[in-house]
């Protein structure tokens, strides 16, 4: 069944344009047809449409539940936005549909970005969510100074990968099972010199995420992915 999302659907009964739009023009639903939708909080809702308008379509719930949780820690990326934009949406698409609690956007020494229009990524994101069947929307933070960010307090493990020389054991070798994780991906031309040993006063552990080097949006991913594996 195809899932809406409608993120104040305990409040407001009515869906976005958009979603609207959707369920009214493609897909040609009309009223006393029942639909799926999510807040993107962690529950899905069954209702049924009771107007059926291209722009403010109405619903009734009839039934709601919370989805069980999929993964068993809280996993968080920080990654430098790409100069194409193109390969951070493709990103956060795929980061989504794997599995991921929370990105952040660095602002480093290096970046090739400095600004991004984060309404563009989480649209993918909700995109994303819907399509892999999942009730909750990761939150998406915009772009962040990387000497503000690593002073900020987490409750779990802290790594950063960079690709200096230096002994990095691999992710998978020093990440403790079930705690909350967050990862630091730098920009193409890597963290700086001064930003690794600022990561490393403030708790973060220097990881490998294997032999090859990769670009930033596949490193991100790869970290993602390594550690849904490893909690599964």
């Amino acid at each position: 069944m195809q899932i809406f999302f409608v993120p104040e659907i305990r409040s407001v009964t009515i869906l976005p344009e958009e979603e609207s739009g959707h369920c009214i023009r493609v897909l040609r639903l009309i009223e006393g047809d029942q639909i799926q939708l999510t807040d993107g909080k962690g529950s899905f809702y069954k209702a049924t449409i009771t107007r059926a308008h291209p722009k403010n379509c109405e619903v009734t719930i009839c039934e709601s539940w919370k989805q069980t949780p999929l993964w068993n820690f809280f996993l968080h990326i920080a990654v430098a936005p790409t100069k194409n934009m193109d390969r951070m949406e493709w990103f956060v698409e795929k980061a989504t549909e794997i599995g991921i609690d929370a990105v952040t956007c660095l602002n480093c020494r290096y970046s090739e970005r400095r600004e991004i229009k984060p309404a563009r990524l989480e649209k993918i994101m909700i995109s994303a969510m819907k399509q892999s069947q999942k009730a909750t929307l990761p939150t998406l933070e915009g772009m962040v100074d990387f000497v503000d960010f690593v002073k900020r307090p987490f409750d779990g493990c802290k790594f950063i990968a960079h690709c200096e020389d230096e002994e990095k054991p691999l992710l998978k070798q020093i990440y403790q099972q079930k705690k909350n994780a967050l990862v630091l991906i730098g920009p193409e031309g890597d963290f700086s010199v001064e930003e690794i040993a600022l990561a490393k006063e403030n708790g973060f552990r220097p990881v490998s995420l294997g032999e090859s080097r990769l670009r930033t949006e596949t490193a991100a991913l790869v970290a993602c992915h390594t550690l849904q594996v490893l909690n599964q």
